[in-house]
């Protein structure tokens, strides 16, 4: 069925209004009454091809709380995409995320509403470059950030992610690795060195949104705001870590947010998670300054629904890349 052929109804609007009930803050009745149709086809087909959608913190609240089933950051979208019972799954975040779920669960459809929905970061190191370090360092292990391609996992000795990264730097230095090699994010590199003895060789890549942010937005917001409490993710630099409060993953902030409920909190990391943190603690006041992934936003409701009717574009992974990948995951998984 086409969206075109699909109005605004009595029907969507009792399936939809609970949603926009959350939303009414960031959204204007107009705009969900022409958006709210998307909402009802999505959900209805996922039931039809038994689908589940797996949506990142970052992805816009319509679609965040619209359709996604599964929420959260780009390991727990993984982990949980493995144990579901679905057969199709749309990966409502960036292609190496749907990646990592293929290669956590390669028997399922793993679909992608926009494949050009890429990532500065990942972008930053090929697999080549990898092989590369292997040679310059033979005997250091390798440490990837799960925000790599899987040609760049395969190549790698084991991944991370910005929450288990300094876990998993401290269990090589307790196997007798005195120094490790982090890929390819060079600002949770140097977050990470000044917290172990573990020497870390750093390789030069960052993210377009994390490293946008400086300690002056801080300095600025408490001027405005003596009360703000400031977390920040780890792919910024580390001069604006030193600025503020607190330092966590997207699920870390989320569940500071949760549990700690700060009078005014600013987040320095992608603005729609901000949003979705306003819809889900209101009497929490969101202050921002926001600094927007540009693919991230090729992610859209028009393009979730194409994806599930045509059940394409699908990821496809050459198995033995995928097996080799599986065991930099894997082992990341044993040692956190």
């Amino acid at each position: 069925m086409s969206t075109q052929t699909i109005a605004y109804s009595d029907e969507i609007a009792k399936a939809t209004d609970p949603i926009f009930d959350k939303l009414s803050r960031q959204y204007s009745r107009e705009h969900w009454e022409s958006i709210a149709p998307y909402i009802y086809e999505i959900n209805r087909l996922k039931l039809e091809k038994n689908a589940v959608i797996l949506a990142h913190n970052y992805m816009t609240p319509d679609i965040f709380f619209g359709v996604g089933d599964i929420v959260g950051d780009s390991l727990l979208l993984a982990q949980k995409a493995a144990t579901s019972t679905a057969d199709i799954i749309v990966q409502c975040g960036v292609h190496f995320m749907a990646e990592t779920s293929k290669i956590l669960c390669p028997e399922k459809k793993i679909l992608m509403p926009d494949m050009e929905a890429g990532c500065s970061l990942a972008e930053s190191i090929t697999a080549q470059d990898v092989r590369d370090l292997k040679e310059e360092y033979p005997d250091i292990p390798i440490v990837t950030y799960v925000n790599t391609s899987a040609e760049v996992k395969a190549e790698s000795d084991i991944c991370c992610t910005s929450s288990n990264a300094l876990k998993i730097v401290n269990a090589l230095g307790e196997q007798g690795h005195g120094s490790v090699i982090m890929t390819p994010d060079m600002y949770l590199a140097q977050n990470i060195a000044a917290q172990t003895d573990v020497k870390i060789i750093i390789w030069e890549g960052s993210c377009i949104v994390h490293e946008r942010f400086s300690p002056q937005d801080i300095i600025d917001a408490r001027k405005t705001y003596d009360d703000i409490v400031v977390l920040a993710h780890p792919e910024c630099p580390p001069n604006v870590m030193a600025e503020a409060d607190f330092a966590g993953s997207t699920a870390q902030m989320d569940n500071y947010i949760k549990t700690q409920q700060p009078k005014r909190a600013m987040l320095m990391t992608e603005c729609s998670m901000s949003d979705n943190i306003a819809a889900n603690n209101p009497n929490v006041e969101m202050i921002g300054t926001c600094q927007m992934c540009p693919y991230m936003k090729r992610i859209t409701l028009p393009k979730i629904l194409k994806a599930l009717q045509s059940e394409e574009p699908e990821i496809i992974i050459d198995p033995e890349i995928s097996r080799r990948a599986k065991l930099a995951v894997d082992r990341m998984l044993e040692l956190s």
